[in-house]
């Protein structure tokens, strides 16, 4: 059987009674079975799926069925499910039952999708290349030597090897973006406010966002048409009106596109997908876009201010996970100070640690002018000279990441490497505007390489109208 790639194609066989939701969600466990080599599922819903892909076939058949009927569908597993485990792959939470579902999970059920399991990911969303969870790296399906990229690689991976239509990831730095680049996939980061976080695991609040991993831009639409939205349970969520995003795909009119002349030029860009993207920006040339080519001198301070402040931010939200009010608690403290130390010493992976030592010292007394505040007014510059670009731009070209995607383990052991693969991925992420990650073919290993594009703020109606006319 070939790949289920569309929502549309899967409700067409639905409607002429050549599929029913049950054999659909036997197709997909068959599989996860058969990938279980690529460890991307932390844990399969078989149960509850079940229950849902049998009521929601008699909704089809009663001719009541929600938008996203027939979308088999996966969550990272930082996306609380009521009843259902979310650990964000950390020992910390192993076992941790919701008691409540996250917004888009709700939105996600109100409209008849089946959720089909939760996804593996770095370990509380802290990673580039899905190998600090607790359960284990994640391999790539192409070749499950390489990392998917992180921290959604899960997400990533289950998409692209047909083990589900479609995944949410989080996308704080990059995270939806850098693993559908490294998996061949589609990878939407919405507006920071598009989509509500309650029942999001936080890593970094003010950068968090919820993001569709799809084959197709008319899913990736259609999922950000369900989730976007006000939301009273999160208070940075836009009242924006929601467009149609999907009555709109095909609307598509020339842009005038700006290239991030350093990104190109950077000595850290992998030749074939320099080389691959140029060639993109010649199409797009013929096909009557203007794109002209713009200088951002402020690349270099990117990836610091970037993790100057997320690692801050997850500072102050991993305070939580204590030993007392949520999470692993050790059993052989003697006072309540070692209770702590000992109880986020075992819960919490290196990876972590790391991010938390890093903001409680950007934030401590002596150094937070010098670190955190710096980094928040260096934000502020980046989006105001984002802000002017956009006045004369409907478009920002860049890559996604600067190689493909990698061996496993051979970056984990120095993190500044690790880090500075976000170099292209923060910059839209400081600055909260959208930002798509687009399949380019493959390079000469036949690894995937990837283009990124980034709108103006809440302009995702015309950056998904323009990626489908640049995939088509």
């Amino acid at each position: 059987m070939k790949k289920y790639s569309s929502l549309k194609g899967i409700q067409t066989l639905i409607s002429q009674k050549q599929l029913t939701l049950p054999d659909l969600l036997a197709y997909y466990f068959k599989q996860i079975k058969d990938n279980e080599h690529l460890n991307a599922f932390n844990e399969v819903f078989f149960y509850s799926a079940e229950v849902q892909a049998k009521a929601v076939q008699q909704k089809i058949e009663e001719g009541a069925a929600g938008k996203l009927a027939g979308m088999v569908i996966g969550i990272k597993d930082n996306i609380c499910y009521k009843d259902h485990i979310v650990t964000a792959s950390s020992k910390m939470l192993d076992g941790f039952v919701s008691p409540y579902s996250s917004t888009v999970v709700q939105r996600l059920l109100q409209e008849d999708a089946l959720i089909i399991g939760r996804l593996n990911c770095d370990e509380f969303a802290m990673g580039g290349s899905n190998e600090t969870s607790y359960f284990g790296p994640v391999g790539n399906a192409v070749n499950s030597d390489l990392v998917p990229g992180g921290s959604s690689g899960g997400s990533a991976v289950a998409v692209q090897a047909d083990m589900c239509l479609a995944s949410l990831g989080t996308d704080t730095g990059g995270s939806v973006r850098q693993p559908a680049a490294f998996c061949g996939q589609i990878g939407l980061k919405p507006t920071y406010g598009r989509i509500s976080r309650y029942g999001v695991i936080a890593y970094a609040s003010s950068f968090d966002q919820v993001g569709p991993i799809t084959s197709s831009v008319e899913d990736a639409a259609l999922l950000l048409q369900v989730l976007a939205g006000a939301d009273e349970n999160d208070s940075t969520v836009s009242p924006l009106e929601v467009p149609d995003y999907s009555a709109n795909l095909n609307q598509s009119k020339k842009q005038k596109i700006a290239v991030l002349k350093e990104t190109i030029e950077s000595e850290a860009l992998d030749p074939e997908i320099k080389t691959a993207i140029l060639k993109s920006i010649e199409d797009l040339k013929a096909q009557g876009h203007t794109v002209e080519y713009v200088s951002f001198d402020l690349l270099d301070y990117l990836v610091p201010a970037y993790y100057i402040l997320t690692t801050a931010e997850a500072s102050s939200n991993l305070s939580r996970y204590d030993g007392v009010h949520y999470g692993h608690r050790n059993t052989e403290a003697k006072s309540l100070t070692e209770l702590y130390k000992l109880s986020r010493a075992e819960g919490f992976g290196e990876e972590v640690k790391r991010r938390i030592l890093l903001g409680t010292f950007v934030l401590s007394a002596g150094y937070y002018d010098a670190y955190y505040q710096k980094a928040q007014q260096v934000r502020r510059l980046i989006r105001d000279k984002l802000d002017v670009l956009f006045e004369d731009y409907d478009l920002i070209l860049s890559p996604v990441a600067p190689t493909p995607p990698f061996k496993i383990g051979d970056n984990l052991q120095d993190p500044l490497v690790m880090y500075m693969a976000d170099i292209f991925t923060v910059l839209p992420s400081l600055s909260g505007n959208p930002a798509i990650a687009l399949p380019l073919g493959n390079n000469k290993d036949g690894l995937p390489l990837s283009i990124q594009f980034i709108a103006k703020h809440f302009e995702e109606e015309q950056l998904l109208a323009f990626s489908q006319a640049f995939l088509s």
